[in-house]
Parts: C-alpha cells; sequence; structure tokens
C-alpha cells in the first residue's frame, strides 16, 4: 500500500502582519494565534494523519533556521528551501518530486501553514476522507470551508455532482473556481448552498498531480525532470533548486492546473477555519473588553472601542479616546492604522525597501 505523506507550503512573506511579521519571520513562524508560533500548530495537528517523518516543509532560505527552530520534531532534511519564490505550482511540483523519490505512489496533502483550526479531530477526519478520496480514484482534490458568511476575502468553489462517498463524506465534482466576489454575489453564493470558501488545501497521488503538470504545464514539467535527474544522480538539493529553480514557470497551482482539470473533487469541511490574513482578522481568537477592545503584551485602552493594541511585554501603549484602530509595537517599530485600512499595509512594507534607512525592517 502506497504512504502518505503531508508537505506544508511555508514560504510566505506575512507583509500584511508588518512590524511584527519580517521578510526572515513572518506570519507562520509567529504565535499570531496561540502561544506557539502558526507552523508548529499546523505540524501538530497531523501525527494522528501521517508519522512526522512523512511531513515535509518547502519554505525559503531566509526562513529555513526559523522553520528548523519551530519545528524541531521533523528530520532536518525534510525542511527544504527554495532559492527564490516561483508561486504555489512549482511548490506543489518540487513537493511531487520529493515525495515520488520515497515512494512513487504516494498521496500527498498539500498544506498552507498558517491557517487556524481548533477542531483538530474534526480536521483530521476530514484530511482522512480526503486521502481515501485521492487513493480511490486519480482525482485532484480540493478543501472547501462551508460558508458562514458572505465573505468577500476569499476564492470560491461551486460544487457540481455528487461523484462518490469517502469515510461517509460526500464527494463532489468541482463545477468551477471563482475568484473573491464583491458583496452581492457572495451573497448569492452564500444562499445558494452551492460554494465553498477555497482554502488552498489539496490532496493527490504522485502520479495525478504529476500527469496534470504534464498536461498542463509542460514547460514546468521540464523543469521538474531536470530537477530530479540530477536528485538522482545524487546532486546536493540546495546546489540543484539553485540551478534549476529560477528557470521555472511563475504561477498559482490554482491558475496552472486545478482550473484547468477535469479530475478536480471538493469535500465540505466540517471544522473551524480561518486563515487570518490581517491584523482584523485576529480580533475574533481573543478575548475582548467590554468596549470590544483587544489588548495583547503591555498595552491599554481608555475611553475607546473596538481597538486592537499589540505590544511587548515592557512595553506600555495606551490608546485614549479612539475607536477601530490596530495598534503594533515592536522593539524598532511602530504602526497605527485604522481597522478599514490594515490592507494597506502590505503598501506601507513595499515602501519601506525603497528606502536604505527602513531596509532593516523588512
Amino acid at each position: 500500500m502506497s504512504q502518505r505523506f503531508v508537505v506544508i507550503m511555508a514560504g510566505g512573506k506575512g507583509e500584511r502582519f508588518w512590524p511584527q511579521s519580517r521578510l526572515a519571520r513572518p506570519k507562520q513562524l509567529l504565535p499570531i494565534v496561540g502561544e506557539t508560533p502558526m507552523l508548529t500548530q499546523t505540524v501538530e495537528r497531523l501525527p494522528e494523519l501521517v508519522p512526522y517523518e512523512n511531513i515535509l516543509i518547502i519554505t525559503n532560505r531566509e526562513q529555513r533556521d526559523a522553520v528548523l527552530a519551530c519545528c524541531p520534531m521533523l528530520p532536518p532534511q525534510n525542511i527544504v528551501a527554495e532559492p527564490m519564490g516561483r508561486d504555489t505550482a512549482a511548490a506543489v511540483g518540487l513537493a511531487a518530486v520529493l515525495v515520488g523519490r520515497r515512494d512513487p505512489q504516494a498521496t500527498v496533502a498539500m498544506l498552507p501553514a498558517d491557517h487556524v483550526i481548533h477542531d483538530v479531530k474534526g480536521f483530521c477526519s476530514v484530511l482522512e476522507a480526503a486521502f481515501g478520496a485521492a487513493e480511490a480514484e486519480p482525482r485532484l482534490v480540493t478543501l472547501g470551508i462551508s460558508p458562514d458568511e458572505p465573505a468577500t476575502g476569499f476564492g470560491y468553489i461551486q460544487k457540481g455532482e455528487r461523484v462518490a462517498r469517502s469515510k461517509g463524506r460526500d464527494v463532489w465534482k468541482v463545477k468551477r473556481f471563482v475568484e473573491k466576489p464583491d458583496l452581492e454575489t457572495a451573497k448569492g453564493y452564500l444562499a445558494s448552498g452551492e460554494f465553498l470558501w477555497n482554502a488552498g488545501m489539496f490532496v493527490w497521488s504522485v502520479p495525478s498531480i504529476r500527469a496534470a503538470i504534464s498536461r498542463y504545464v509542460p514547460d514546468l514539467a521540464a523543469g521538474l525532470e531536470a530537477i530530479e535527474k540530477d536528485f538522482e544522480a545524487g546532486k546536493d538539493t540546495d546546489d540543484t533548486l539553485a540551478e534549476h529553480f529560477p528557470s521555472l514557470k511563475k504561477i498559482s497551482v490554482d491558475f496552472a492546473v486545478m482550473e484547468k482539470a477535469d479530475n478536480v473533487v471538493t469535500l465540505a469541511a466540517t471544522f473551524d477555519w480561518d486563515d487570518v490574513g490581517a491584523w482584523p482578522a485576529i480580533v475574533k481568537h481573543h478575548s475582548a473588553d467590554a468596549s470590544g477592545n483587544v489588548v495583547r503584551g503591555a498595552g491599554l485602552v481608555h475611553d475607546g472601542t473596538g481597538n486592537l493594541v499589540v505590544s511587548t511585554k515592557d512595553h506600555l501603549v495606551a490608546v485614549i479616546g479612539t475607536e477601530d484602530l490596530i495598534v503594533v509595537h515592536t522593539d524598532d517599530a511602530t504602526m497605527v492604522v485604522s481597522k478599514s485600512r490594515a490592507q494597506d499595509i502590505k503598501n506601507v512594507v513595499k515602501g519601506l525597501g525603497g528606502d536604505p534607512r527602513w531596509k532593516k525592517l523588512l
């Protein structure tokens, strides 16, 4: 019987969580929600499904040391660093090559590093069913989240006909993927009952995803074959990736494969889920005072409502007479922004790179 593996994609920049998040230590390596780094939480959900030796992490060179520190339970050789980001299709293809060297018929779950999931038992149950669906037929399985609000910040998956059952759960053919909608469209999606949030979690066999990449992204497939040949010849992993990775096609796996393939199915997740994409999203994961203020670290709010204050344990941040502000203090930077403008933080981060005084804050 083929083995099961999990590959965690952990190379994101986490720009929307600046100034805590930095290039060398982004969101997934921080305790944004909970007491341990989000990547550590992701790994610790998995031993019920796969042994630690079958969990791999794809990150980048700037973050590799921090990833190793977050995940001492994993073999060091399971932490693989891309020399540069080439988007998720390249990461998925590299994962298939790496896992395929251990078991050419293996089934692989590809998971993001930074999602908040409290219901570990429910998560494992759904993922177990997804593994079963991918092992039963040459399918590309994606997990969808049952929406509970007309969210405009997520992409959506439209369910088609039911094609199977796996571990007592329905498996639906994917009719289409849709981009982030406006509010009225999202309301329609919610009312129809046909749509799920796209969580970016996938399960497939090594042969299935390699075949899909060869069919839909042949130039990427050629680059992966070159990497595989160097691995087979015993060439060092870092040297091999440094040689071939820069020329790989830069495209997301959604655009490259999932939106084109005819064997894509989905399971509806029944566990709680949040991708905490920006500072305002963490508020619901922490206790608020009577006025809706959330304070982490040394902070206080006087005569204010709906504020989020994050500071170090020994630097007091006082917020007075304000509404819906985000105030984040670190040892070398302080940010103040309206909750409604939180998505603009990434623009500030981009600006730091153009000023030699502030590059150290990236």
